[in-house]
C-alpha cells in the first residue's frame, strides 16, 4: 500500500486522475459518516434531552444538552494535537482510520445508555464520556481529512476537490436531519420521544464500522511519502509553535468568525426556529433540511471559483456580508411565522458563510509544510472551534435565558469582523501554497 502514492507521479495523466478521484471519494465518504455521528446529537437534542436532563423548562433542558455539546468540543484540541501528530508521523490514512474507530464507540455508548430515571446521575455522565470520545475523534478527523483531500487534489483544482470536506460535513449534518424527518413521519411522537431517538446513534455506529474497512484501503499521499523520504523534522507541538507561530495564529483567527457563523447559521438555527421563532419541531427540521441541501451544493461551486480567482476574495466577501447582514437576518427571523420567508433568510445566511466553509480546509493546508501539516491544520482550528463554534449554542441560549437574545447577534457580528481583518491582511494561499513545494 505504501508504494501506491509515489507511483502516482509516474502514472499517465488519466490513471493519475482516476487514482486521485478514487482516493478523494474514499476519504470523503468516511468524513460524511464521521460528521453524521457528530451531528446526530444536535439533530435529536429536542428528543433525548428530557431523558438525560429532567426539567419542566425546555430552555433549561436545551441549555444542559448544549453544555454537553460544548464539553465535546473540549476534547477536540486534544484530539487535534494527538492525532494531528499521529497523522504527520504515521500517515494521513492511519489518522483517518483511528478517528472513525473512536466515533463508533461514542455513538454506541449514547445508543445504549439508559435514561436519568433508570440510572440517575450516571446517565448524563455517560453522555459526557461519549461526547468526549467523539470530540477526540472529530478533533483528529478535521486535520487528517483536510490534509488528505488537499494533498490528493491537483494544483489547478485543489479548491474544488478540497471543498468536498465541507460537502461531506454538511452531508453528514443533512443526513442526520433526514433521518430525523423519516422517523418523525414513520413513528408516533411518543415513540420517538421514548426510544426512537436511539435509532440514529445505532445507525451511525454501524456506518462507522463500514468506513473503518474503507479507510484501511486508502492510498497514502505523495506529500507524506516525500516528507518522510527527505527526512523532514518530526511533527510536534513545540515544533509548530517555534517554527510556524504566524501561520498558527492566522488559522485560529480566520477560523473564529467562520466557525461561529457556521454553527450559528446551521446547528443552532434548528433550535432558534423552534425556541424563538415559534415553528414546530417538524417545520424547523424541514427548513433546516432544504437550506442545508442547497448549501451543500454551493460548496464545490465556490471551491472551483477559488481556483480561478483565489481564496482571499471569497473569505473577504464572507467577512463583509457577515458583518452587514447577521443582525438583520436573526432579528427578522425572530418575528417571521412564514416558513418560506424563514427558509429564504436562513439560506441567505448560509450563502454568506459559504465564502468561508468552501475553502477553509485548503487555505489552512496551504499554509504549512507537509511534515507538520496535519497538526498545523488541526490544532489551531480545534482551539478556535472549541472557543467559538462549540459554545455557540450555549452562548445563544444564555443570552436568551437572560432576556438579551439580540446580544448573540452582535457577538456573531463582532467575531466575523475580527476574522475579516485577518482575511484582508493575509496573503492569498492559492498563489503562495506550501503544498506546491511538496
Amino acid at each position: 500500500m505504501a508504494s501506491r502514492a509515489p507511483a502516482l507521479a509516474a502514472a499517465s495523466p488519466e490513471a493519475a486522475q482516476r487514482h486521485r478521484l478514487k482516493s478523494i471519494i474514499g476519504g470523503s465518504t468516511g468524513n460524511l459518516v464521521e460528521w453524521f455521528d457528530w451531528y446526530v446529537y444536535a439533530a435529536f437534542t429536542l428528543y433525548f434531552a428530557p431523558h438525560f436532563f429532567p426539567s419542566d423548562n425546555q430552555t433549561a433542558q436545551l441549555l444542559s444538552a448544549a453544555a454537553v455539546f460544548a464539553v465535546g468540543f473540549l476534547m477536540r484540541p486534544i484530539g487535534a494535537w494527538v492525532m494531528g501528530i499521529y497523522a504527520d508521523r504515521k500517515g494521513r490514512k492511519a489518522g483517518l482510520t483511528l478517528s472513525v474507530t473512536l466515533m463508533c464507540l461514542g455513538s454506541l455508548i449514547i445508543a445504549c445508555t439508559p435514561g436519568y430515571e433508570t440510572i440517575g446521575i450516571a446517565a448524563p455522565a455517560m453522555l459526557v464520556i461519549a461526547r468526549l470520545m467523539q470530540g477526540l475523534s472529530v478533533g483528529g478527523e478535521y486535520g487528517a481529512s483536510a490534509t488528505y483531500l488537499s494533498e490528493m487534489a491537483g494544483k489547478s483544482r485543489r479548491g474544488f476537490y478540497s471543498s468536498f470536506q465541507y460537502v461531506t460535513l454538511i452531508s453528514g449534518q443533512l443526513l442526520a436531519i433526514l433521518v430525523l424527518l423519516v422517523l418523525q413521519s414513520t413513528m408516533s411522537e411518543a415513540a420517538l420521544d421514548d426510544w426512537g431517538w436511539r435509532i440514529p446513534f445505532v445507525l451511525g455506529a454501524a456506518l462507522a464500522v463500514v468506513v473503518f474497512y474503507l479507510r484501511r484501503g486508502l492510498a497514502e499521499t505523495e506529500s507524506f511519502h516525500n516528507a518522510k523520504a527527505e527526512g523532514a523534522p518530526q511533527s510536534g507541538f513545540f515544533q509548530l509553535i517555534r517554527h510556524h507561530p504566524t501561520e498558527t495564529a492566522v488559522v485560529m483567527l480566520l477560523t473564529a468568525g467562520g466557525t461561529l457563523a457556521f454553527y450559528a447559521y446551521s446547528i443552532y438555527m434548528q433550535k432558534f426556529l423552534v425556541n424563538t421563532s415559534g415553528f414546530s419541531r417538524e417545520a424547523a427540521s424541514q427548513i433546516n433540511a432544504v437550506t442545508l441541501f442547497i448549501f451543500m451544493l454551493l460548496q464545490p461551486v465556490a471551491g472551483a471559483l477559488s481556483d480561478r480567482i483565489g481564496r482571499k476574495p471569497l473569505m473577504v466577501a464572507f467577512g463583509i456580508a457577515g458583518v452587514l447582514f447577521t443582525y438583520p437576518i436573526f432579528s427578522t427571523l425572530e418575528t417571521t411565522r412564514d416558513p418560506v420567508i424563514a427558509g429564504l433568510l436562513v439560506m441567505a445566511a448560509l450563502v454568506i458563510v459559504t465564502g468561508y466553509t468552501s475553502i477553509n480546509a485548503v487555505v489552512k493546508a496551504e499554509l504549512f509544510p507537509a511534515h507538520i501539516r496535519a497538526l498545523g491544520v488541526a490544532l489551531p482550528y480545534a482551539l478556535a472551534n472549541t472557543l467559538f463554534g462549540g459554545t455557540a449554542e450555549y452562548v445563544a441560549l444564555s443570552f436568551k435565558d437572560a432576556g438579551m437574545e439580540q446580544g448573540f447577534y452582535w457577538y456573531v457580528t463582532a467575531m466575523i469582523g475580527i476574522s475579516l481583518i485577518v482575511y484582508l491582511c493575509m496573503r492569498d494561499t492559492a498563489r503562495h501554497s506550501r503544498i506546491i513545494e511538496d
